[in-house]
Formats: C-alpha cells, structure tokens, sequence
C-alpha cells in the first residue's frame, strides 16, 4: 500500500482509499445493499483492510440507527483505524422534520459514545437540507475542531455552490473544509459535469467517491441474465435493467483486459480509475477477500491512455445530464 495521503488541507492524512461500513452492525429492516453476512465476515473485512494498509472507515449515525457506528467502534478500538462519521441535518432523511445546526453537538456526542471515541477523525455533514444553515452548521464544526472532539471537517452530497459557502463560512473560523463525500465512479460522473470535481481540485478539498462500483456493476460479476437480486434497491435500479446491463458488457470488458495486462481484476482497474481522477474511493466490503481486493487497487497505476480508454468505452452509458441544482441554505 502506498504512503497515505493528505484529507484536503487538514492536519490528517489518511490512506488512498477508504471502507464504507454502512451495512456493518446489527441488521435493520432496510439494510443496504451488498451486506455482510456475520458479524465474523465484519471482522474479517475490518481486519483484512487493516491488514493491507487501508486505514480510513466512514459510517454515519443513520446507518442501522446507529448500529454501523458501535459495531466499527468494536471492531477499531486498540487498532490504528481511523474513523470518518457524518451528522443528519433532518430526521430519518426528511427535509420538512429539519434538525437546527444547534442539534449537532449532541449528536456528535452520541456518535462519540457509540464510537467509543473520544475524538473522530472526520466529522460531516450527511447532506443539505434547505431550511437548516450551512453556515451554522459549518460554525459547529468549526467549535467542534477547537473543542478537539473532531480532527477534520467535511459535508456529503454538496454542490458546487454549497461547497464554496461551506469552505468560505469555515475558512473565516481557521478551519478548512477537508472533503465532500459523494456519489462518483466511471458510470456515474456527474461531479465532472456539475462542477463538484473542479471545486474541489481547486479549493484543496478531497472528493471522497461513494459507490465508486456502481452499486458492483463494475465488479464484473453481473452480466446479462446474472443481476443482483439481494435488495430492491440494485433489483429496480435503472443500472440492472436488461437494456443497461447489455451496454455495460463492453465497459466490463475493457476493465478485464486492462486488469489482466497489470494482474489485477476488474473490480480493482474500476476503483483506480476513480483514484486517477484524484478522488479517493470508499467502496463497501463485505469479507476478507473482498477487502483484500478493495486494497489491491492502490498498488498500481493506469497509464493516462488506459483512463482514457476506459472513458471512451463508458460513453455508451455516460452522457452529460440535464438536471435542476437543489436549492442552497445559507
């Protein structure tokens, strides 16, 4: 595993690709996609990411109700872990039941003693929500940083214009805005289109990618007549329908010829190529092999003709979207 790299400007530096442990702890109703299947598989993930270099676990308080957070605090405490968590700025994901930005510092307390931390490493903002004040919000992170409850701050699903209000608002505290988590993989590149990627390049901020494998579609294990059926979420998304899953056997292809030519799988050429773009990806693992795999893909490198083969080839899916920015709160 290569030298761990800075978190945007922050004192932290993490490794070059992280675990997302959402699916981790104990199981609710609505448990994502792709969980782990034990609490031995969890250890066995924890433990084989630890075991390859991979430092950096990124869960919330919404995940299992809380559940990913103390089984992660379990699985890291006496290890060199470091743990990323995010705050939600509404109730259970509705924008009309807001949580005030005066709400976070109670929940970072919560999150701590789930955690079994007394500081975290990464504190975030699960997502914008437009009657709560990203100022505000930014100023409790900011308290939080100076009280030493948190090591760096970052957001989750922000805007181009919502990043620069967040990095302005905490700047004028002396605290800068390490990350913004979201949504990116060569399927999905709408941070290239919105303006996200660019901002964050040239503010200094780490793009941390979530389902940097297209919800697995990139693995290489699905192929026409072989799609997931372990959630509704991957059975009727738009990425697993007949049609889509037939236009994505030549990007698949290409991911297995190039793996081949650097002994690497497909799964691992899909994750460098979004470490290529300067992101750091965060994909799921849901074993030990799977988190070896994960590990794999940071210890090699694509030439810029194999990045841009892999981009041609995803133009058959990839198109420059047409779409309204959600409203900002200031």
């Amino acid at each position: 595993m290569p030298d761990t790299v800075p978190l945007g400007r922050s004192p932290v530096r993490v490794s070059p690709l992280g675990v997302g442990a959402m699916t981790w702890g104990e199981k609710t109703r609505m448990t994502a996609y792709g969980g782990t299947k034990s609490p031995a598989d969890e250890e066995a993930a924890f433990r084989g990411s630890l075991n390859a270099g991979v430092t950096l676990f990124d869960t919330a308080e919404m995940y299992g109700s809380g559940n990913s957070e103390r089984r992660l605090g379990e699985l890291a405490r006496g290890t060199n872990a470091m743990i990323a968590t995010k705050y939600a700025p509404s109730l259970a994901f509705l924008p009309f039941l807001p949580r005030p930005a005066r709400h976070l510092p109670k929940a970072l307390d919560a999150s701590l003693a789930r955690l079994g931390r007394t500081t975290v490493d990464l504190y975030q903002i699960h997502y914008p929500v437009p009657l709560v004040s990203i100022r505000a919000l930014m100023s409790r992170l900011a308290d939080a940083v100076q009280t030493g409850k948190v090591r760096a701050v970052g957001v989750s699903n922000y805007s181009e214009k919502q990043i620069r209000l967040a990095h302005a608002a905490l700047e004028a505290r002396g605290v800068p805005l390490a990350s913004n988590q979201v949504q990116y993989s060569l399927l999905y590149r709408r941070p290239e289109f919105d303006g996200v990627l660019g901002a964050c390049k040239e503010l200094g901020i780490t793009l941390l990618a979530y389902m940097p494998l297209a919800m697995g579609a990139l693995s290489g294990k699905y192929r026409p007549g072989n799609v997931p059926t372990d959630w509704m979420r991957r059975r009727m998304t738009k990425t697993f329908r007949p049609r889509e899953v037939e236009s994505l056997t030549g990007i698949v292809e290409r991911l297995v010829a190039i793996g081949k030519s650097h002994e690497k799988s497909a799964a691992q050429v899909a994750l460098r190529w979004v470490m290529e773009q300067g992101a750091l990806p965060i994909p799921g693992a849901k074993d030990g092999i799977q988190a070896r795999e994960n590990a794999g893909s940071a210890t090699f490198t694509l030439s810029q003709a194999e990045v841009e083969e892999l981009r041609e080839a995803a133009k058959v899916w990839v198109q420059e979207p047409k779409w309204k920015m959600s409203p900002m709160s200031a």
